[in-house]
């Protein structure tokens, strides 16, 4: 097939606007059709990146206008031509998120969904693209990073051609634009970019370089114990740091990353602040990524469809695993301590247990239902849904400690893993993709490790009620128990939005302000007639016991309430997992469970 060549300026930076052509050497002659897509992988929810199409016109080899019709929410077909068809348009680029495109004089971001009109009926033909530089010597230092390889004539970080063997592999490359600090280190032989974008200060790339390296390593060495080797040739952590952001997301050579400035490590502080080991961990969660979900996927994934929601009941597996392993592997890598370890899951579970929607969805049910609900949360959300990262990542370490407990430490999830990618993943893109089928996760287990944990899986995964932590932590000398706030403030049960108003982000179900008829979306002004704010609710709560009864006073809407509230018993936050049993068979177990 001939190949599809686009073309994408910053053409507008100030306007945030990109000029793209598409060219087609060999268009439908009955009128081709081009379509965006409706959502990027990895982001699980219809966002209509086709919205954000400015202008759009279409001419001949010959420079004729032809014209153009608008089929669908996404879709254009272009009349019959003779020769090359080119479509220009104008995309209006003012996302700063990791799932869509950003562009303004300081810096460019997009990932392709968001650009990259596809011939319809051409998906599987080659593409070549072009990305240029904008006009003005203000922009003299820019440069491009991407994991797309080099088109011959373009260097590396230079501006030029960058091809893909086909659509879905164009989309699946994410390029920043602008002045960047770069490092690079190899994780087996494989060279691995840093790419940090943004007003960072006196970042230690040194240190991040080797902190990374250790975590790309384990991973690789995780799924490919004798060879490894990596998945890729080459692989790009890109991030974005802003004043206050936090995400990231998955590409198969590369990650979009977002995080606040202040998470870096700074040259010359050897300490490792709390935000610093969250980077780690997204980090950590999105290269694992790079085998679960980008090569092992589930059936519904393989492949996608880019114009309509692709429904499956498995990311319990592939996102709430990811989860699972983030951290674990920090914890394997000397990163972080088991106690650090054990800290951060006992603040998942405080969160998981604090939400009464566990117990109404399934984690298989959230996984479904996620292009409705999970993605899009409203106020309701603690008491009606469930988590399938945070519990997904819960039932992880169940079924890791069950198969552990039951082969006496010989199998763990890791072997589930590495069967995975033998069977799904290794040679996704190189024949036919398939993927995990929807009703043999039961069997693949069995098939890794010998134990049966159909049961485990039914009541964990497919089941509403809480996991049995107490008892899978037990073989292995660890106790939990839940941690109460240590002030020992009562709880009015609500979520607060941020700001300089007290608003009801959340109200709990069966929780004191829910009892006394507070609602989200109310604003509190007093309580026993002092004023409350976004910043002293704690500290007005903090002179009562629980049990106390308050008068709250409260807007909604323009209407203001009063009503008596009857403060609950302190929230309990996190769990603390302990270590109680020392005995040297125990304490082996751990070892092998945290540090293999």
């Amino acid at each position: 097939m001939k190949p599809i060549r686009y073309t994408i300026v910053p053409k507008q930076p100030a306007a945030h606007l990109f000029e793209v052509t598409v060219t087609v050497a060999d268009p439908d002659p009955a009128g081709q059709s081009f379509m965006l897509p409706v959502w990027i992988p990895g982001s699980y929810m219809v966002r209509e990146f086709a919205r954000n199409i400015v202008t759009l016109r279409a001419s001949s080899e010959a420079g004729r206008k032809v014209r153009v019709e608008k089929i669908d929410k996404q879709t254009w077909r272009a009349a019959p031509v003779d020769g090359e068809l080119t479509l220009r348009y104008e995309v209006y680029a003012w996302d700063m998120s990791v799932r869509a495109a950003h562009l303004d004089d300081t810096t460019g971001f997009f990932n392709g969904t968001s650009v990259f009109l596809s011939p319809l009926g051409h998906e599987a033909a080659p593409c070549v693209v072009d990305i240029q530089k904008p006009a003005g010597e203000s922009y003299r230092k820019w440069r491009v990073a991407t994991a797309l390889p080099e088109a011959r004539g373009t260097k590396r970080y230079g501006f030029g051609e960058y091809r893909a063997q086909n659509y879905d592999e164009l989309i699946d490359h994410p390029v920043t634009l602008g002045e960047f600090a770069l490092s690079t280190f190899d994780a087996h032989g494989v060279p691995h970019d840093i790419v940090i974008a943004g007003r960072a200060v006196s970042v230690d790339m040194a240190r991040l370089a080797a902190d990374l390296k250790r975590i790309c390593e384990a991973q690789i060495a995780l799924f490919e114990p004798k060879s490894k080797k990596a998945p890729v040739d080459r692989y790009v952590f890109m991030t974005q740091v802003v004043t206050d952001g936090y995400g990231g997301l998955e590409h198969r050579a590369s990650t979009a990353l977002i995080c606040n400035r202040t998470d870096l490590p700074v040259t010359g502080r050897p300490e490792t602040s709390e935000g610093y080991r969250t980077y780690l961990g997204l980090c950590s969660h999105e290269y694992f990524h790079t085998w679960n979900v980008k090569r092992i996927k589930p059936a519904a994934f393989a492949p996608y469809d880019l114009t309509r929601e692709n429904h499956t009941s498995l990311l319990w597996l592939f996102e709430g695993f990811t989860s699972y392993y983030d951290d674990l592997i920090l914890v394997r890598t000397g990163l972080i301590t088991p106690d650090e370890y054990f800290g951060l899951v006992g603040r998942v579970v405080g969160g998981v247990l604090r939400g009464s929607g566990r117990l109404k969805q399934s984690v298989a049910e959230s996984s479904f239902d996620t292009w409705v609900k999970y993605y899009r949360q409203d106020e309701n959300a603690p008491n009606a849904i469930v988590s399938y990262y945070t519990k997904g990542s819960l039932v992880a370490l169940c079924l890791d400690l069950e198969i552990r407990a039951q082969t006496s430490n010989r199998k763990s999830l890791d072997d589930v893993m590495r069967l995975l990618w033998q069977r799904f993943g290794r040679d996704f893109y190189r024949g036919k993709p398939v993927g995990v089928p929807e009703t043999e996760i039961e069997a693949l287990f069995a098939e890794a490790t010998g134990v049966n944990v159909a049961r485990l899986i039914d009541q964990a995964a497919y089941g509403t009620r809480d996991l049995p932590l107490e008892a899978m932590l037990a073989p292995f000398g660890v106790s939990i128990a839940p941690e109460p706030d240590k002030n020992g403030k009562p709880s009015l049960g609500v979520r607060v939005r941020g700001g300089a108003d007290c608003t009801l982000a959340a109200v709990h179900e069966g929780s004191a302000a829910q009892k006394a008829g507070l609602s989200a979306g109310d604003v509190l002004i007093a309580i026993d007639g002092l004023r409350v704010t976004g910043s002293n609710l704690d500290a007005l709560l903090a002179r009562y016991l629980p049990g106390a009864k308050v008068e709250v006073h409260a807007f909604r809407r323009d209407e203001l309430r009063s009503t008596q509230v009857k403060l609950d018993a302190p929230d309990v936050a996190r769990y603390s997992l302990t270590v109680t049993d020392k005995r040297v068979a125990a304490r082996n177990w751990r070892e092998r469970w945290l540090g293999k």
